[in-house]
C-alpha cells in the first residue's frame, strides 16, 4: 500500500468537485497510464484554448457574450492545468533523491 503522502492526485475530480487520488506502487499500471493520458489531453486543450483566447482578445469586435464564454473555458482549463502541475510536482519530488544536508 502506498503511504498517504505518496498518493497521486488524479487529473479529474470526484463527486462535488473533491480531488481523487490513486494509491499504487506501479507507475506503469493501467490507472497511472490513464491519468498520464488525461493530463496530456488537458494540457493540449489548454494550449488550444490559449491560442483561441489570443485571437478572441485581439478581435476588437468580440461580443461580451463570447468573452464570458471564453472566460468560463479559461477558468476550467486553468483549474485542470493547476491540478496537473500539482500532481506532477508532487511526483517529481517523490522520485528525486533527497540531498543530504552535509
Amino acid at each position: 500500500m502506498t503511504p498517504p503522502n505518496e498518493l497521486r492526485l488524479l487529473p479529474w475530480s470526484g463527486p462535488e468537485g473533491k480531488p481523487c487520488y490513486l494509491s499504487t506502487d506501479d507507475r506503469d499500471g493501467y490507472m497511472s497510464r490513464l491519468a498520464d493520458n488525461v493530463e496530456v489531453v488537458q494540457l493540449a486543450a489548454a494550449e488550444d484554448l490559449l491560442d483561441r483566447a489570443t485571437e478572441t482578445l485581439n478581435d476588437q469586435e468580440t461580443a461580451i457574450e463570447e468573452l464570458r464564454y471564453l472566460s468560463k473555458d479559461l477558468t476550467g482549463a486553468l483549474r485542470d492545468v493547476l491540478r496537473v502541475a500539482t500532481s506532477r510536482g508532487h511526483l517529481l519530488a517523490l522520485s528525486e533523491p533527497r540531498e543530504s544536508a552535509y
